[in-house]
């Protein structure tokens, strides 16, 4: 059975800004190489905009291996956006989820093939509300950014984990893998 994996960038103290990571080549190969391994990413509309950056690339790769790969790998994943407000993706890989978020992920994980990965805050929030997310990739940037949203806000449920494995990038960024260990309870 495939597994769903939520794998996401933040700061030191929690913050999901794209803007405030250190990418660079090391972790652009990562996340390529992670892309080139699933069957499909999941995607909330704000993240999946900021992903369409990679678009540009597409048809003006920047001359820097690493960006380029990555966008050849965001480039030939599935992805399925969830949004409200958007009326087409504009992204021929991509399309907009027509069922809830539950739903699709139990239709998914039924299938055989590669695993599912989740890679919008919001979409992990409500995965780990549902107790769907088999594993768990935080890549902490060594950054403290003043300001953006966290990761875990206004989640009241507790979910205890186990470390699996690290990896650490010479840049100072590392990746915790984490497996929920028992189910969710909800803190009132």
């Amino acid at each position: 059975m495939k597994k769903i994996i939520a794998a996401i960038n933040m700061t030191l103290n929690g913050n999901c800004d794209h803007n405030a990571g250190i990418p660079d080549e090391e972790i652009h190969y990562h996340y390529a190489d992670l892309l080139n391994t699933a069957e499909v990413i999941l995607y909330g509309r704000i993240t999946y905009q900021l992903m369409q950056f990679w678009q540009s690339l597409l048809k003006n790769p920047s001359g820097e291996k690493s960006m380029d790969d990555f966008a050849l790998a965001i480039d030939k994943i599935q992805k399925i956006v969830f949004s409200n407000t958007l009326k087409e993706t504009g992204w021929d890989s991509a399309k907009l989820s027509t069922k809830p978020l539950e739903e699709i992920i139990l239709e998914l994980k039924k299938q055989s093939g590669k695993d599912i990965f989740v890679g919008s805050r919001s979409l992990i929030i409500q995965l780990i509300k549902l107790n769907l997310i088999d594993e768990l990739q935080l890549c902490i940037h060594p950054v403290i950014a003043e300001s953006g949203l966290q990761l875990f806000e206004n989640l009241n449920i507790k979910t205890d984990l186990k470390l699996i494995k690290t990896k650490v990038f010479k840049n100072g960024a590392i990746i915790l893998y984490y497996k929920p260990t028992v189910e969710s309870i909800t803190i009132d």
